[in-house]
């Protein structure tokens, strides 16, 4: 069986092949013009760019959060704090990834974000304090 915390990483993999279908979508009027509106015009135009931006956003802070895991998992921490912490990371990336492609508002996607750089944060608080033992 395998750590309990793979299953929330593969959740956030998920989340960014998700977004590479989603981006790819968006693209295919301009690219190979399927979808394309009668004038020509790409239908995504202007939620292509939040989606590349999202998905390029899933390569920074999050790495932190792999990195975390990848560690835990090395030390055989299977204890509920770093599950909770790491399932509330997964679903603020999928909050804040609604809130980016889906809104302009910029004030929810930064207290959206906030769960998970609090989540990570956490991750490795947990883990030093273990450390520390």
């Amino acid at each position: 069986m395998p750590h309990p915390l793979i299953v929330p990483m593969t959740a956030h993999i998920a989340l960014a092949a998700f977004l590479y279908v989603l981006l790819t979508v968006a693209r295919a009027p301009a690219i190979w013009g399927i979808g394309r509106k009668d004038d020509g015009s790409n239908p995504w135009a202007g939620v292509e760019p939040r989606i590349s931006a999202n998905l390029s956003n899933q390569f920074e802070w999050p790495l932190f959060f792999h990195v975390a895991c990848v560690l835990l998992i090395v030390r055989n921490d299977s204890g509920s704090w770093p599950l909770l912490l790491a399932w509330l990371f997964v679903a603020g990336r999928v909050l804040h990834s609604a809130v980016q492609i889906g809104t302009r508002n910029v004030r929810l996607r930064g207290l959206v974000f906030t769960v998970n750089f609090v989540a990570v944060l956490g991750l490795w608080a947990v883990m030093l304090v273990d450390a520390s033992r």
